[in-house]
């Protein structure tokens, strides 16, 4: 039997508390809102679903946690009369999900939320159990999504987002619409106002935006864990040189930072654009006020052309751990979460965009900026499929073209280099 997270059970009042990202708890545990009845004694509603006690553990998002609080209320209560469910949530970062969850599999929760481009690793280390009701998740959300979260035609999540990639953000007290289309107005003007454009080249997941309209490739290898780049390439209309140049030139305008505080310049008034997600919404708004705005990624100047930036386009999931204790209980918490009624109140509490197709028609969902933004840079981006040989060479490689130090090498071998450590068997 799975042994169950000493976690927390957060009622729609938000009497929680709060665990690592290990799943170690804190000194104390807090219980709200459980059913008076100490059992129910009615028969499953539905084939295969227990009567009695049932327990589910959820990982999420510590940000979601108002979210996932008033999902959680109504799920105990629509099952009232067929179970007496107790939700035990803790947080956790959906980019840490998948180490954690293959480092302890068998006490790891019920129920998580994590992304597309971790879910090949997840199902290999046995981490997933296939969706119960195919049919009715490839009718209801994106087909784009579905693919995503489809392995050998199987397919493996509950998809509860269409919008995890990046985009622009720019203060329309300093850029027009029309200025934004271009990196090389934005540089200017934020050059010119002693301002600068933010975006983080420490991240390859970030600096692939100048890669991905090139025709210069990088991503996985059928074996699940190598790389395939061309990122050096001397054959290709653009050539790695190309674009390698074009960085070093952006790096070295004063109208550029290379920083993950955005958040920081922003609201200090030293930044007037900067490259984020959805995520970051809420915080650039409240900053920004009625100039606050988003669009597109620009384009930006490579081997004399304009070439449109590209970003990594992804879904949010919820995924079902196969040795949960009550695993088709899991299977219904997590259809219920992904469900159109909780991804519309996803958006109206989160501002995260639907892959549920209804839920995207919303008139709400069609007048919001972001989301509109999202959904035209999404036309210029892939998946993200990378090994792990990817970050390090990556981040190496911004950073040597933002401060221009790319020791006693030529650009060409630089790239040599980065290419060599990004394709490698093994972690170097």
């Amino acid at each position: 039997m799975k042994k169950k997270l000493i976690s927390v059970w957060m009622s729609a009042a938000m009497v929680c508390g709060f665990l690592t990202g290990c799943g170690q708890n804190t000194d104390t545990q807090q219980t709200a809102g459980e059913n008076t009845e100490a059992s129910v004694e009615a028969s499953a509603g539905q084939e295969g679903l227990e009567s009695g006690d049932i327990t589910l553990s959820i990982w999420a998002g510590e940000e979601d946690k108002d979210l996932i609080a008033a999902i959680a209320d109504q799920f105990v209560a629509e099952h009232a009369d067929e179970a007496n469910i107790t939700i035990e949530w803790s947080p956790m970062v959906e980019g840490e999900c998948r180490s954690n969850l293959l480092g302890d599999i068998l006490n790891a929760p019920d129920v998580y939320t994590t992304t597309d481009g971790d879910l090949r690793s997840i199902v290999a280390g046995g981490g997933a159990s296939p969706v119960i009701n195919p049919d009715e998740i490839k009718a209801e959300n994106l087909e784009a999504a579905v693919a995503a979260l489809t392995i050998n035609d199987t397919i493996y999540g509950y998809p509860i987002t269409a919008d995890n990639g990046y985009f622009l953000y720019y203060n329309t007290a300093y850029l027009t619409a029309e200025d934004v289309q271009s990196l090389d107005r934005i540089l200017e003007v934020a050059a010119e106002n002693g301002k600068t454009f933010d975006m983080n080249w420490e991240s390859g997941w970030y600096l692939y935006s100048f890669f991905g309209q090139t025709g210069l490739k990088v991503g996985l290898n059928d074996d699940g864990v190598t790389n395939f780049c061309d990122w050096n390439s001397t054959e290709n209309a653009i050539k790695g040189v190309d674009v390698a140049e074009s960085l070093l030139a952006i790096g070295a305008n004063p109208g550029f930072k290379n920083t993950e505080d955005w958040l920081t310049d922003a609201q200090e008034d030293t930044c007037i654009a900067l490259v984020s997600g959805v995520w970051d919404a809420s915080a650039i708004k409240a900053i920004w006020g009625d100039n606050y705005a988003a669009a597109k990624l620009p384009t930006y100047t490579c081997a004399g052309q304009q070439v449109q930036m590209a970003c990594y386009f992804g879904y949010k999931m919820i995924g079902v751990n196969p040795y949960s204790e009550h695993e088709t209980w899991a299977h219904e918490l997590a259809k219920y979460i992904s469900n159109e009624e909780n991804q519309k109140l996803r958006f109206e509490m989160r501002g995260q965009g639907p892959s549920n197709i209804n839920a995207g028609q919303s008139e709400a969902v069609k007048q919001d900026m972001v989301i509109q933004a999202v959904l035209a840079q999404s036309a210029y981006s892939e998946p993200q499929r990378l090994g792990g040989n990817f970050w390090t060479p990556s981040m190496n490689l911004g950073i040597a073209c933002d401060t221009g130090e790319i020791g006693d090498v030529t650009l060409q071998e630089l790239l040599d280099n980065t290419v060599a450590e990004i394709t490698a068997s093994s972690v170097q």
